[in-house]
C-alpha cells in the first residue's frame, strides 16, 4: 500500500530524470509565472494526472481485498477450505510476493517510461485476477494469490515516485492523499459491487465469488489498455502543457530540489540503510498497516458478527469507507497547508485507537458500527501522511527512493500477518484481534510522538549552529550536494 510529499524528485535538469530537454525555449530567459498562473498550472496537472492514477489504485486495492467479499459469497465452501487457517493463509500469501517487487519497481521507473511501466503492471494483475475466477481448488487459489502479489507490487511505489516528477515537496502530500483515497473508495465500491455480482450465482455454472473475480479482473484489463494511451510520461514531454508551462514545471522542481545529488550511487543506498530515522518510520508504518490490511479484509466479517446477514454486511461496509475517504483527503490538504506531518500521524492514530477501544469494550451493535467509522478514518488517513513525512525528511532522490521502498515494504509485511488477526473462534466480538491492533497502534503513536519531538530539536539545533537555508548561495549548497538530509541547509518536516 500504498504511495508523497514524500518522494519528491530532486531535479537538477530534465536529463536527470530521463526527460528530453525542451528546446523550443532554449534561448532567452524563462517567463515568470504569477501566483494565479501557477495555481492554474497545478490544477491543469491535477486534472490530467490524478483521476487516472486514482482509478488505477482503486482497482489495485479492490482486486487485492475482494477476497473478503468473495468469502461471503461462497468461496470457502466451493474450494473446500475447511482448515482452521485456510482463509488466513490465502490472504497472507499475497504479501511476500507483493513486497518482493517494490524496490525493483522503483529502480525500473528510472529506466522505463511511466506510460509503459505502470499500465504493464496493471495489465498483468488484471489477467491474474480474471483467471482467479476459474480456480477449482484451494491450491489453485493460493498460486493465483501469489501471482497477484507479484504483479501488483510495483504499482504503489511506482505511482508515488511518478507523482514526485511533477510536484514540489509540499504539494505532493495532498495529491498522494487524493490518490490513496481511492483505496477507501475501493472499500465502499467493492461492497456495493460485490452485493450486486453475488446475484449472478449460477450463471455459467459459476458461483457469485467467481464472478466477483472475473468481472473486476476484466475491468482492470480494459483500464490498463486505456492507460497505455492516456498516461503521460514527464512534464517536459507532456502534450497537454504549453512550452512555457513545461519549462515552468521543470524550473519549479529545480528550485525545490535544494541541489541535493540526484545520482543513483551505492553511497546513497547505504546512507538509507544506515539512517535510524527511516527504521523508526518503518516501525511506525507496520504498526498502522497491520490494522489497514486486517480491517480491509475482515470488515464485512466484523459487521456480520454484529448480527447482520451477508448481503446486509456487504452494504453496511460502504459508509465507513466513504467517511475514511473524506478524512484522508481533508487530512492531506490540511497537512500540506501547515507543512506538518507528525501531528497528523499522531491525531489519526488516536482516532483509530478510540474506535478499537469502543469495539472491544462496548456490547451495543450501533456503537460498534460507529466505531468502524473511527477505525477506518484513522488508519487510512495515516498512509499518505506517513509516507509523506518519511519522504520529506530524506534528502536526495536516490536515498529517498530506497528509504520509501524500505518503509512501504516493511509496512506491507503486515499483510502477511493480517490474515491471522481475526480468528473464527473469536467471533462475533473478536476481542483478541481488536486488542492486538490497539497495541500496534499505541506503539506507532508513541514512536510518532518521539519523532516529532526529535525533529523539532534537530531543526532548532541547526538553526542555532548554521545560517537560515534561504541565506545559502547556490555555490554553498552545491558543496554539500552529497550530504542529503545531513546538509547544513536542510530542515526536517515535523
Amino acid at each position: 500500500m500504498v504511495p508523497v510529499d514524500s518522494q519528491r524528485l530532486e531535479v537538477k535538469s530534465a536529463e536527470d530524470v530521463g526527460m528530453k530537454p525542451d528546446t523550443e525555449h532554449a534561448e532567452g530567459a524563462l517567463r515568470e509565472f504569477s501566483t494565479n498562473e501557477t495555481k492554474r498550472l497545478l490544477r491543469k496537472i491535477d486534472w490530467a494526472l490524478l483521476p487516472l492514477l486514482s482509478l488505477l489504485y482503486l482497482l489495485s486495492f479492490l482486486d487485492r481485498a475482494n477476497i473478503g467479499n468473495a468469502r461471503l459469497a461462497g468461496l470457502e465452501e466451493d474450494l473446500k477450505m475447511t482448515g482452521k487457517w485456510d482463509y488466513s493463509v490465502a490472504v497472507s500469501v499475497f504479501f511476500p510476493f507483493y513486497i518482493a517487487t517494490e524496490i525493483p519497481s522503483n529502480l525500473a521507473m528510472k529506466r522505463f517510461r511511466p506510460s509503459i511501466w505502470i499500465p504493464s503492471i496493471m495489465l498483468a494483475w488484471g489477467i491474474v485476477m480474471t483467471l482467479m475466477g476459474i480456480v477449482k481448488s484451494y491450491p489453485g487459489l493460493l498460486v493465483s494469490r501469489m501471482a497477484l502479489g507479484l504483479a501488483e507490487g510495483g504499482l504503489f511505489p511506482g505511482v508515488t515516485f511518478y507523482i514526485t516528477l511533477w510536484y514540489k515537496r509540499h504539494e505532493c502530500g495532498s495529491r498522494i492523499a487524493i490518490f490513496f483515497s481511492a483505496a477507501t473508495a475501493a472499500g465502499a465500491f467493492g461492497g456495493l459491487l460485490a452485493r450486486g455480482i453475488m446475484e449472478m450465482a449460477g450463471v455459467g455454472g459459476l458461483n457469485g465469488w467467481a464472478w466477483i473475480f472475473i468481472l473486476e479482473g476484466i475491468f482492470t484489463v480494459l483500464v490498463a489498455l486505456f492507460a497505455f494511451r492516456a498516461l503521460h510520461d514527464y512534464p517536459d514531454t507532456a502534450k497537454f502543457l504549453t512550452p512555457d508551462e513545461r519549462q515552468e514545471v521543470v524550473r519549479r522542481l529545480r528550485e525545490d530540489s535544494s541541489v541535493l545529488s540526484n545520482d543513483l550511487r551505492t553511497k546513497f543506498v547505504k546512507d538509507a540503510l544506515k539512517d535510524w530515522k527511516i527504521w523508526v518510520q518503518m516501525l511506525i508504518t507496520i504498526g498502522i498497516f497491520l490494522p489497514v490490511y486486517s480491517v480491509s479484509i475482515f470488515l464485512p466479517t466484523i459487521i456480520l458478527g454484529m448480527g447482520h446477514t451477508s448481503e446486509r454486511a456487504q452494504l453496511m461496509s460502504v459508509p465507513p469507507y466513504v467517511t475514511a475517504c473524506i478524512a484522508t483527503v481533508v487530512g492531506g490538504f490540511a497537512a500540506d497547508r501547515r507543512r506538518q506531518r507528525g501531528v497528523y500521524v499522531i491525531f489519526f492514530s488516536v482516532v483509530a485507537i478510540v474506535g478499537f477501544v469502543i469495539l472491544i469494550t462496548v456490547e451495543n451493535n450501533s456503537a460498534k458500527y460507529f466505531a468502524c467509522f473511527l477505525v477506518l478514518s484513522g488508519i487510512f488517513a495515516y498512509v499518505p501522511q506517513g509516507t509523506s513525512w518519511n519522504g520529506n525528511n530524506i534528502g536526495g532522490s536516490a536515498k529517498r527512493g530506497v528509504g520509501l521502498a524500505m518503509q512501504i515494504g516493511f509496512g506491507n509485511l503486515a499483510g502477511s500477518i493480517a490474515g491471522f488477526i481475526y480468528r473464527k473462534e473469536d467471533a462475533p466480538n473478536y476481542r483478541v484481534g481488536h486488542g492486538t491492533l490497539i497495541a500496534t497502534l499505541c506503539t506507532s503513536c508513541g514512536l510518532a510522538m518521539f519523532m516529532t519531538w526529535y525533529l523539532r530539536q534537530e531543526n532548532a539545533r541547526r538553526d542555532r549552529l548554521y545560517k537560515a537555508p534561504s541565506d545559502y548561495t547556490l555555490a554553498e549548497m552545491e558543496m554539500e550536494s552529497d550530504k542529503g538530509d545531513d546538509a547544513t541547509f536542510f530542515r526536517y518536516t515535523i
